[in-house]
């Protein structure tokens, strides 16, 4: 019976899921899906590859229901399914998780005490472990971190200028979407493998966005710190701000912790400079000032950090663009080459316009990509190469 591998990717208000079969040590994509609007008006969508998308709707509204449906879907899609292992994202491993580890009580009660780092994604990353324990009794439970890949950096690119016993506490740097940033060096070693062991940076761009300094695979610094809030701004979140602004507001307004939660997570990024949305998409159609100020505050930050980064590993030889952002808008991208043309960049605007992978010109002093990242993809490689599933391991 062959092996197969489930993934779970628990958002606030969804859950994507993808179905893997293992074949060579590999897992190979057969079906995907989401349960989103959790909170609001559920709905169920799923596709098997090659075949028309199933779209239902969902009598239940929470996290358990949607997996129990996503289960359920499973089952009658594939009724001869043998699941081996359920791969999850956890946003936030802390310091002490740098790589994939099977779930058992003390570590999920260890991921419970970081959720005041990721308030936004761990009580959901974690609803869905729970509810995927059911689901799937004694069936192994991976956890696959998004700050794991950027653990390991120089003390520089880790720490905060603060009485260093903060530091021990583990009050530092963590980075994230490091789940879509292993993907894209792994997808580049493919492309063009001597430039992915050069100097890369890549901008996972969409409602959340960071940039992320590699060399040789590795990361090497991130926009983001010691939360998801850190460095660009995003669909809800504020990005990088002075914390005497928000002393200010605690000490002037009088403002609770609770509403300050709400502004920076919530209210923030490109809806709060907008007013209008959070959706790139919708700014760029939109005519409203604010709209097109919010894209330009959004470029100009991206191509700051960028610039900032390449300072961190002197140079750039690679520049990928990924994310729902930076895979579908050439608008951004094209913006963000621009202000870089003082390094050297230039971007091809016919190859950019139909979204081809690479897009820079001939002339441009790096290699630059339109790459769509895959973390449920990397989710279930990091599963299969933790325990050894195999075809050869089959019953």
């Amino acid at each position: 019976m062959r092996q197969h591998v489930v993934t779970l990717n628990a958002g606030s208000s969804s859950i994507k899921f993808a179905l893997f079969r293992v074949e060579a040590d590999r897992p190979m994509l057969i079906a995907k899906g989401q349960a989103e609007g959790l909170g609001a008006t559920p709905s169920f969508r799923a596709r098997i590859l090659g075949r028309d998308e199933d779209r239902l709707s969902l009598a239940a509204n929470d996290h358990e229901a949607a997996t129990r449906a996503i289960v359920d879907w499973i089952g009658d899609a594939f009724p001869d399914i043998n699941v081996s292992a359920v791969g999850h994202r956890i946003v936030h491993g802390g310091v002490d998780y740098a790589g994939p580890v099977l779930l058992d009580a003390p570590i999920i009660a260890a991921l419970q005490a970081l959720i005041p780092l990721a308030p936004l994604h761990q009580p959901h990353n974690l609803a869905g472990v729970a509810a995927a324990r059911t689901a799937f009794p004694g069936v192994p439970q991976i956890a696959c971190f998004d700050t794991a890949f950027h653990r390991g950096h120089q003390f520089v690119n880790d720490a905060y200028a603060l009485p260093r016993a903060l530091y021990d506490r583990g009050l530092r740097r963590f980075g994230f979407h490091g789940l879509s940033y292993e993907f894209i060096a792994r997808r580049l070693r493919e492309i063009d493998p001597p430039r992915a062991k050069a100097r890369v940076i890549v901008a996972h761009l969409g409602n959340g966005a960071s940039v992320c300094a590699m060399k040789d695979g590795r990361s090497i610094a991130s926009t983001m710190g010691f939360s998801a809030l850190d460095g660009l701004p995003m669909g809800t979140r504020c990005g990088q701000v002075d914390p005497g602004l928000l002393l200010y507001l605690l000490e002037h307004d009088g403002i609770s912790t609770a509403e300050l939660s709400r502004l920076l997570y919530r209210e923030s990024g490109l809806l709060g400079l907008s007013g209008v949305s959070q959706d790139m998409r919708a700014l760029e159609a939109s005519s409203a000032p604010f709209a097109q100020e919010a894209i330009d505050y959004f470029v100009h930050r991206v191509g700051m950090d960028i610039a900032a980064l390449a300072a961190t590993i002197e140079g750039v030889d690679s520049l990928v663009f990924t994310g729902g952002i930076g895979e579908h808008s050439a608008r951004i991208r094209a913006d963000v080459v621009a202000k870089l043309g003082w390094l050297g960049l230039a971007c091809d605007r016919d190859a950019n316009e139909a979204h081809a992978q690479l897009i820079s010109t001939p002339a441009s002093s790096a290699s630059i990509y339109a790459l769509a990242t895959d973390e449920e993809a990397m989710i279930a490689q990091h599963v299969v190469e933790a325990i050894g599933l195999s075809p050869a391991a089959a019953a």
